[in-house]
């Protein structure tokens, strides 16, 4: 910057210090440009479009959207990112635009709420919407119709409120009539405010979910972060930073049946494809930076690890289902990711793998060596992405200098940062095919459609379309069109309405078992794996669960097993033996079988001893199986049990019984059920110790020393 010297000379110390730290700050880091000009910076797929929906000042630093079925649009702005909220000057807020002079184009943008901490997703619900404000999920309404919420009610409280990046947010209304959020695993003692008696539960570990219709929430599995995906069969994705695609196979209801499981992970990275993305912009000179720092200390320390400053995923964010019409078909399904720091979209293609309960993420097969959409404008924050009603894909850009939380870079780097820079800005783009007609934006009102017409659009080809109806047929609850909707699911050829017509009747307890029954065989492999699910209500579809268990979508038979241990009918024993002789290298069908009650009873174990053939092999799998199977019984330390176990130990080679050992240590060392060591138990310890190698005895040893009180 070149001032003429008598400019200087007037400048206040303080004014050449601003000077400085500006020019190095200018040079360091590039400016925003309009959103004619960031347009210009995307290279998009060939056979797409994308044009402006919103932008600054109708809408500031957005992260989220929804249309909801009165024709309103509901954009969530973060104005509080990358700090914390500061009570008194909440800076989150919700922005309503709408349709104003009736021409079908958005024209009017207003604040519905603002002074909210964090906002970070929305929903709508009953007229008004869901809102994710940690610590609270809010319900907010007009109830007036001038633009503004006038009713604001505290629905749950006690989430984790301190890091902006990993707090409540995603909410998803699921074909399952559950609306899920992401939790990322923090901490949290949450309770319902609608039921103040109702008991109060932790989080931690896990994310959420909830049923407003019911008054019933608890945890599930996963640690979401920033983007949930949940396609048309309920199975449910997210992002999470490094990780851009992930799914928790076992729901958190199963996997904690009992609390006496070893440590397990349920997350599944399902990308085969790695970190690697293709980064078009500039990495920002903080990152590069703090990487070599980084990478010096790992090599001085002689760590075989690897910092990487630039492509490779490392703010995952947004993943979403595209569920629309207005793609090509074969788009339908594919799940879109923004890397923020990338600057980037990128797509994958989702695929079930023989025998695996969780699927696979692939890159399409023409961008191999590209992303769907890459910039190279640094700007570019491509944090959320939503299917609109005419079936087009929206991309919310944040649009910020800085995106990452201060609290991940060293001090001196952030001399020059300044991470409100962008908040005065933000960006909602639409993407389109080229070929055929653009269509227009849709703004529908399906709260003046008749409850028949919202069944007929059970089967409308966009997902958007689907799950409002039937979330409207929910709140209505209109029991005059069950004969309609049971027409429905017993008739239509279409396999996404019989689903959504299953579900409207069970909101309205108007399903029944010889329904299900149906279901559970229906030529769509997603009616069947949700029809198990609701199948667990009715003992006298056990038989049914069971033959699905051979089910030859892995899917099914993936969850025809967690459904069948939620029975005690001993005739499910033989078939858990089954299952895990078959599948016991898989760590998900292991944390299936043992985490039900009969999976870790005595009578299984026996059962796999009777059959000769699971002994044969000592592969990891089986050996862990054992490992587990023993910790449990250690942990829990009911009567006799212990000693049982010993016992069965006799009949197994030596390397299973070394095994069982060390998890029976393990599980007795955690075990709240101390107490004195049966008469049996030391016997059979003493039988086994006779014959055996040193391994053994050390074993043996091991369960002596933990066993003494």
């Amino acid at each position: 910057m070149n001032l003429p010297i008598f400019s200087i000379k007037k400048l206040s110390l303080t004014g050449i210090f601003c000077l400085l730290v500006f020019t190095g700050y200018a040079q360091r880091y590039a400016a925003a440009l309009s959103p004619i000009e960031s347009r210009k910076t995307f290279q998009l797929n060939a056979d797409f479009d994308i044009d402006l929906f919103l932008s600054e000042p109708d809408v500031l630093s957005p992260v989220d959207m929804a249309f909801d079925a009165r024709g309103n649009i509901y954009v969530i702005e973060m104005g509080d990112y990358p700090y914390d909220a500061k009570p008194g000057n909440y800076q989150g807020r919700i922005r309503l635009v709408r349709d104003t002079d009736g021409d079908g184009k958005v024209d009017k943008s207003f604040v519905f709420a603002d002074n909210l901490p964090s906002a970070t997703s929305v929903l709508p619900w009953q007229g008004g919407i869901i809102v994710t404000a940690a610590p609270d999920i809010l319900y907010l309404k007009d109830t007036n119709d001038d633009g503004k919420a006038d009713e604001r009610e505290v629905l749950f409280t006690g989430f984790f409120d301190k890091n902006s990046e990993a707090q409540i947010t995603n909410l998803h209304f699921g074909p399952d009539n559950w609306i899920y959020a992401n939790n990322h695993g923090q901490r949290g003692l949450v309770t319902y405010k609608r039921k103040p008696d109702a008991r109060a539960i932790d989080v931690s570990g896990g994310d959420f979910r909830f049923r407003l219709d019911r008054d019933q929430f608890e945890s599930e599995s996963g640690t979401g972060q920033f983007g949930m995906a949940i396609d048309d069969w309920g199975h449910r994705f997210y992002s999470q930073n490094t990780l851009h695609i992930r799914q928790a196979p076992i729901a958190w209801r199963y996997a904690h049946r009992h609390a006496y499981l070893p440590s397990y992970n349920s997350e599944v990275n399902i990308s085969d494809h790695g970190l690697e993305m293709f980064q078009k912009s500039e990495t920002p000179y903080w990152r590069q930076e703090r990487t070599d720092r980084r990478q010096a200390q790992y090599d001085s320390l002689g760590l075989d690890r690897k910092e990487y400053a630039r492509a490779h995923f490392s703010g995952a964010s947004g993943g979403t289902f595209y569920g629309g019409d207005g793609f090509p078909k074969e788009f339908y399904g594919n799940i879109f990711t923004g890397d923020v720091m990338g600057n980037l979209v990128h797509r994958d293609v989702i695929s079930s793998v023989n025998e695996q309960p969780a699927y696979v993420a692939s890159r399409a097969s023409d961008e191999k060596s590209k992303e769907f959409l890459a910039s190279t404008d640094p700007w570019f924050r491509p944090v959320n992405f939503y299917t609109g009603p005419e079936g087009y894909l929206y991309l919310v850009d944040m649009y910020r200098q800085h995106i990452e939380t201060p609290v991940s870079i060293p001090e001196d780097l952030k001399q020059d940062m300044d991470f409100a820079q962008g908040r005065q800005y933000g960006r909602i783009w639409r993407i389109f095919p080229k070929d055929g007609q653009k269509r227009e934006v849709v703004l529908p009102d399906l709260t003046a459609k008749k409850s028949s017409e919202l069944v007929t659009l059970l089967s409308h080809p966009n997902q958007w379309w689907r799950l409002n109806a039937q979330r409207l047929l929910l709140e209505r609850q209109d029991q005059s069109i069950v004969p309609m909707l049971t027409r429905s699911f017993n008739e239509s050829t279409n396999a996404k309405a019989r689903l959504h017509a299953m579900y409207a009747l069970e909101s309205m307890e108007a399903l029944n078992a010889e329904q299900v029954r149906k279901a559970l065989t229906d030529a769509e492999p997603g009616l069947r794996e949700q029809a198990l699910v609701l199948a667990e209500k009715y003992p006298e579809l056990l038989t049914e669960i069971i033959r699905l268990t051979d089910d030859p979508s892995p899917q099914v038979a993936y969850q025809a097993t967690l459904s069948m241990g939620q029975f005690s009918d001993e005739k499910v024993i033989p078939i858990l033996a089954r299952i895990v002789e078959k599948n016991a290298e898989q760590p998900m069908h292991r944390l299936a079988v043992l985490s039900s009650e009969l999976g870790i009873s005595p009578a299984l174990l026996e059962t796999l001893i009777g059959k000769g053939t699971f002994f044969k092999n000592a592969t990891p799998g089986k050996l862990k199986l054992i490992e587990d199977y023993a910790y449990v019984a250690g942990s829990r330390n009911g009567k006799n049990e212990v000693g049982t176990l010993l016992e069965s130990l006799s009949k197994m080679p030596e390397e299973w019984q070394i095994a069982a050992l060390n998890g029976l240590t393990n599980g007795i060392k955690r075990s709240p059920n101390r107490s004195e060591p049966d008469k049996s138990a030391i016997k059979s310890l003493q039988k086994l110790e006779k014959s055996g190698s040193a391994a053994l005895k050390k074993a043996i040893e091991s369960v002596r020393q933990v066993m003494t009180i």
